[in-house]
């Protein structure tokens, strides 16, 4: 069988294709709960870049923000929306897919 008769690059999610917002995903979904810091701890991106990819995410509805002040600073904190849950869910099973065609 072979990609092209399987119609499988169809399956990927453009949103999810991206690195960073896969990853968000990813972590938001063993989690409540998310710090825009924390991301950018654990991804090592620039304000700037995780910035924009979480913006992405949130056009998409794929994750909804929660902005609070915590001890007179603002901190703003992210969830896996229920359409993101699922997307990441059709994503991933593409994904197994794809590496289940390997050849190695």
């Amino acid at each position: 069988m072979s990609l092209g008769e399987t119609g499988l690059l169809d399956a990927a999610d453009p949103v999810l294709e991206h690195r960073v917002r896969l990853a968000v995903c990813v972590l938001l979904s063993g989690a409540d709960e998310i710090s825009f810091s924390r991301f950018k701890d654990v991804l090592q991106q620039t304000d700037g870049n995780l910035g924009s990819q979480l913006r992405k995410l949130e056009d998409e509805g794929y994750i909804t923000p929660r902005k609070v002040f915590q001890e007179r600073k603002p901190v703003t904190w992210y969830r896996l929306a229920e359409p993101g849950r699922q997307a990441l869910g059709r994503h991933l099973q593409y994904l197994q897919r794809l590496v289940a065609q390997a050849v190695i």
